[in-house]
């Protein structure tokens, strides 16, 4: 692995990581191999530097708050005849300390250095902060 390149993009639908969790564990948002996916239209540019151990960065009610590696892109077509990407991803959200991000349509690119820092082992059980403290914390620099 030399510099992964991440991609950032707000959770539509689900307003934590534990909605995320649920929503992925449905049949309907996983791959044959029982893998979770995200379909999004764009299928990233830089390609190999995402599958370079790159991780997706999950944005709930403006924050950034886990991510989930990157395993692999395919190329789906759906009931329309149009080919999109699905980000097939790892099963574990590892929760990242938690960081504002303002709103954005679609995926972005995420430069490792802008990426927030895992929470410790030891924290990633914890009980969520409600999104307006963590937002307030995550100002003021003490998350």
């Amino acid at each position: 692995m030399t510099n992964p390149t991440h991609l950032i993009k707000l959770s539509v639908g689900t307003e934590s990581v534990e909605g995320l969790a649920a929503w992925q564990a449905s049949p309907q948002a996983q791959t044959d191999d029982g893998q979770p996916r995200h379909v999004t239209r764009m299928f990233p540019k830089r390609e190999a530097d995402v599958l370079d151990g790159g991780s997706i960065y999950w944005v709930f009610q403006g924050l950034i708050q886990c991510r989930q590696r990157i395993l692999r892109l395919d190329r789906v077509t759906g009931s329309d005849g149009i080919t999109r990407c699905a980000m097939v991803l790892d099963q574990d959200l590892v929760r990242v300390s938690p960081a504002q991000r303002r709103p954005f349509q679609g995926w972005r690119y995420l430069a490792p250095a802008d990426a927030p820092p895992d929470l410790a082992a030891g924290r990633q059980n914890e009980d969520s902060l409600p999104p307006e403290l963590a937002g307030a914390l995550a100002e003021i620099g003490v998350l």
